[in-house]
């Protein structure tokens, strides 16, 4: 059985590459039957020369969707072979313009000759394949300009680590470490405060028993985050001390307890979320505009390190 077919998916990379490895073998080939003496890589490069005369460097790899250093490399290349010329730009003697050299010039009729011919061969191919090889690599690469294969996997690897994390009740068991987690967090940019002493350290009286709740985050039994709710009032509830793990970071966790906490202040009947926070916590403040807060003018905050108040409507 051939490998890619055993190993799946997982190896598109290596499929494409290997099918484009054959496709440069044979394309070699084929540059020696037309005797155009040119690299396949070079085609690109050489193709917009044809077509426009000359061009900058920059202009061409631009056209091409290949990087400024590989077509800077590939006209050093051609230059050496003695098929292309490079100039100051008559406006800008920072831009270097490419043009065909005479001998480049020389090889352009067998090379229309070779381009009719190699695409009268790729649309016979196309031709006897059940699907649309042409159109399909256009599709995915206009997929993949949207959202990387790397942010597509990611988002995967996202996914399948925050199947793996609970968000569970707050436990008297729990108390150490919803301590530990916001201890954490505020000596590391602020200083602790009475109001941080006085809810971590009895949270029960502070926050529990007025009419709240906390929420904890555990990842294969291991508690990696929590987040609060105080009652302000029969109608208004507060989001306060959400804490991550710094090594369970970038992992949603945040995100999943703002929505279980969202989700707690609506069924305990409140018509708007409350918080407070410091715009230096840019990964914090993201987060709460994307549970949908918004910025407001409130009363003082008990909090010195507090510069920003939030809130969110739930009614």
């Amino acid at each position: 059985m051939d490998f890619y077919s055993e190993i799946g998916k997982v190896a598109l990379g290596s499929r494409l590459r290997r099918l484009s490895e054959g496709l440069t073998e044979d394309g070699a080939k084929i540059y020696a039957l037309y005797d155009v003496a040119l690299e396949p890589k070079w085609f690109p490069v050489i193709y917009v020369l044809m077509q426009r005369g000359s061009a900058a460097v920059t202009e061409i790899a631009q056209t091409i969707g290949q990087s400024h250093p590989s077509v800077s490399q590939m006209v050093k290349e051609m230059s050496r072979r003695g098929l292309v010329v490079t100039a100051k730009d008559s406006q800008d003697a920072r831009v270097n313009v490419v043009s065909l050299s005479e001998s480049g010039k020389q090889l352009v009729p067998n090379l229309e000759t070779q381009c009719a011919d190699v695409t009268q061969a790729v649309e016979d191919l196309l031709a006897e394949t059940q699907h649309d090889l042409w159109n399909a690599i256009a599709e995915v690469e206009f997929l993949l300009a949207q959202t990387s294969f790397f942010e597509r996997v990611r988002a995967v690897h996202k996914a399948r680590e925050q199947q793996t994390v609970a968000i569970v009740d707050y436990q008297p068991a729990f108390h150490d470490d919803f301590k530990r987690l916001n201890y954490a967090w505020i000596e590391q940019y602020f200083q602790i405060e009475a109001a941080d002493r006085q809810s971590l350290e009895h949270p029960d009286d502070k926050i529990l028993k007025p009419g709240g709740h906390i929420y904890m985050a555990l990842q294969d039994g291991t508690v990696v985050g929590t987040c609060a709710l105080i009652r302000l009032n029969a109608e208004t509830y507060e989001l306060v001390k959400m804490a991550v793990a710094e090594t369970a970071r970038g992992k949603g966790i945040g995100l999943r307890l703002g929505q279980a906490a969202i989700a707690k202040a609506r069924k305990l009947g409140a018509t708007k979320l409350f918080l407070e926070s410091n715009t230096a916590l840019a990964p914090a403040i993201s987060l709460y505009q994307k549970l949908g807060f918004r910025k407001v003018i409130g009363q003082p905050s008990p909090y010195a390190r507090c510069n920003i108040q939030m809130e969110l409507p739930l009614a």
